[in-house]
């Protein structure tokens, strides 16, 4: 999972840029990039490791020139966290020059890598996805080109090729030398990207693309409309705006993790607002903490801070029992989830979270968890309720178990790594050390999310191994964990 911001503007681009990154660090926390374009096409690059408060330096956004540009904060899926290679944004020279970020995960990069090196003729330095999807671009805008000048047409041609090679997901954002601001998502619309605009002080208009509608509101942009599956939308350097659907079926089928972990509560993606279906979660969790806890087994509910607090709230509210906040967390701590490596996130969650002994001694708690993946976390989280002095500790996960990788962009690639994958519910519960578990039920974590808006499927791969391109294997899924566990 990452984050993604492009804008076209009637001045300089950078701050802005940096200050919609740092909104969206909850996204990724691995590195940090930000490339900027004048109007002769010449492009300006900076990134690096770590997040975006300590990556970008004064002279770094100095060198930043331009009226239009994007930025990227990277959570690695695909390629290695630690190499800074891998940063992106990534460039390629020809035709134009075209500079890339990217959100999602392919899943043919095999047969891609074999295509691009046999049949394109292009030279990949990495094994990053990212790199992959800006030379299957470039590739594709060099078969397009019909004269002299690019025309908006071409690239939408361009675009529709990409679709038809190109299988995952992908919400995407490039900038083509001397020409403008292209983005485009995947037929399915697995990752969100949202289109914004406002008036600029001679009348005309400035442009934003973006993960999330948050960076539009703190932007003082107007929500134009969320970028549809399989769409592209190009805006040029006069800053019109050219879109077209460059997909031969499109489906709306967003990540349903989105919604559960991912996103910011203050977003609105895909017409669904984030908190507002964390707190339909906690209704219907309500209903089955009731239905399988014995009655008198829970005296306080308490969220594990951030994402559960709208869930545990109404969980809470429901069940008619006292709400508390026994965690105290430290804000200056990442999130455990999209560290990468086990021992990172295992030593990092007595440092982000402090159990206050008042709130726990001799209590029967109820703690609420967003959702539980590997259990490293959770584990550790009721040890130290027990250490606080909790009597008993019941553990509920306001998402269904997660029994299957998701391939998507979110690192759950190994089976084995799943504390849910193979085990019944009692036994995650031994594994964890809680004296009672509960997990949301599939279907009403679907109708939470959906309640109320035009959208009517999701992927939830990870909770109920349906995988919506239709492309993923078993043998692709086996390729996957045997390249992370080597």
């Amino acid at each position: 999972m990452c984050g993604i911001i492009g804008m076209v503007g009637r001045g300089p681009v950078n701050q802005e840029i940096y200050d919609s990154l740092a909104l969206l660090q909850h996204r990724g926390q691995d590195s940090t990039g930000i490339a900027t374009a004048e109007a002769n096409g010449v492009f300006h690059i900076s990134k690096a490791k770590g997040q975006v408060r300590e990556a970008f330096r004064t002279r770094d956004m100095r060198s930043l020139i331009g009226e239009i540009g994007l930025g990227h904060v990277r959570y690695a899926t695909q390629g290695t966290a630690s190499n800074e290679e891998e940063a992106q944004p990534f460039y390629v020279n020809a035709p134009y020059g075209i500079v890339l970020v990217h959100n999602g995960n392919l899943t043919n990069t095999r047969e891609l890598t074999q295509e691009l090196f046999h049949k394109d003729r292009r030279h990949l330095n990495t094994s990053s996805d990212t790199e992959l999807l800006v030379n299957v671009l470039a590739n594709e805008l060099q078969a397009s080109i019909s004269g002299v000048e690019l025309a908006p047409d071409e690239i939408f041609q361009a675009v529709q090729r990409v679709h038809e090679r190109v299988e995952g997901s992908y919400a995407a954002i490039a900038l083509i030398a001397g020409y403008g601001l292209l983005a485009f998502r995947d037929p399915f619309g697995i990752r969100p990207l949202i289109l914004g605009t406002r008036k600029a002080a001679d009348g005309s208009y400035e442009w934003v693309v973006a993960s999330e509608s948050l960076v539009l509101e703190n932007g003082e942009f107007e929500v134009v409309r969320d970028v549809m599956p399989g769409e592209a939308v190009f805006i040029d350097l006069d800053g019109h705006l050219h879109t077209k659907q460059c997909a031969a079926d499109p489906k709306l089928i967003p990540c349903s993790f989105e919604y559960v972990y991912l996103a910011r509560p203050d977003s609105v993606m895909n017409g669904i607002s984030v908190y507002e279906a964390r707190l339909r979660m906690g209704e219907r969790l309500a209903d089955t903490i009731a239905k399988y806890t014995p009655q008198g087994a829970i005296d306080v509910v308490m969220p594990i801070p951030d994402s559960s607090r709208p869930a545990a709230m109404q969980v809470a509210r429901k069940l008619g029992i006292e709400y508390r906040e026994g965690f105290y967390k430290n804000r200056y701590v990442g999130r455990t989830f999209i560290m990468p490596g086990q021992a990172v996130r295992k030593k990092s969650v007595r440092q982000k979270l402090n159990a206050m002994s008042s709130e726990f001694k001799g209590k029967n708690v109820l703690l609420i968890d967003d959702s539980i993946v590997r259990g490293t976390t959770s584990k550790q989280i009721i040890q130290m309720a027990r250490d606080a002095g909790a009597k008993s500790v019941t553990f509920a996960s306001a998402a269904p178990p997660v029994r299957y990788p998701h391939v998507y962009g979110i690192n759950m690639p190994s089976r084995h790594e799943l504390v849910a994958h193979g085990r019944t519910i009692p036994e995650i519960a031994e594994e964890l050390g809680a004296d009672y578990m509960v997990y949301q039920e599939v279907d009403d974590l679907k109708a939470a999310i959906l309640e109320g808006s035009d959208v009517d499927d999701l992927d939830m791969s990870c909770f109920d191994g349906r995988y919506v391109t239709g492309t993923v294997t078993d043998e692709y899924l086996a390729w996957v964990e045997g390249s992370q566990e080597s």
